[in-house]
């Protein structure tokens, strides 16, 4: 008697086992139990994944190909802004029958684990910096305004250190030009 693993991307293969040339579909839900991406952008825990797999069964093992549908949710790399990124994605890997080393995932209790499947096309597909908008112009280095809502942003230019000495000379030559006309 098998028992269906903990996973919520876990599907019953019992059915096609060593039938080669079956097939089924299935399409499921699940809401995201961990969450995954990097530290930027990625499916929060709890985000809805709605998963399309074709199951077909050869001779080696269990052949799943598939859609992955999900939000990522992030901030732009640039701005800060929170986004959400539609996620579509397709894999397809082989579930073998034997434990050998030239297969990287194997059918468990009757099952196949298409979590990992997922997590990797998923993850692979997300943007490695995301931005907000492709002409994003970011933050404003010295006061931290967002340049986009400020087009016409600018601060006066900063005065070079080695002429900041004679700052104090400008109205020096003024009065002196003054006193000499009288």
């Amino acid at each position: 008697m098998s028992t269906k693993p903990q996973s919520p991307y876990a599907v019953s293969v019992v059915d096609l086992l060593h039938k080669p040339g079956e097939m089924r579909e299935k399409s499921f839900d699940v809401a995201e139990p961990e969450g995954f991406g990097n530290a930027v952008i990625g499916v929060r825990q709890g985000s809805a994944v709605h998963v399309d797999v074709r199951l077909e069964s050869l001779h080696d093992g269990i052949l799943a190909s598939g859609d992955v549908d999900a939000v990522a949710e992030g901030e732009c790399v640039r701005c800060l802004v929170e986004l959400a990124l539609p996620v579509e994605v397709e894999f397809q890997e082989l579930f073998a029958y034997s434990e050998d080393e030239a297969f990287d995932y194997t059918i468990h209790d009757d099952h196949i684990d298409l979590e990992p499947v997922v997590r990797d096309a998923v993850v692979l597909s997300l943007p490695f910096q995301p931005v907000c908008q492709e002409d994003c112009l970011g933050l404003c280095p010295q006061c931290g305004v967002r340049l986009l809502d400020n087009p016409g942003h600018e601060h006066e230019a900063p005065v070079d250190p080695r002429w900041a000495a004679l700052s104090g000379l400008e109205g020096l030559t003024d009065t002196e030009s003054e006193a000499e006309k009288r």
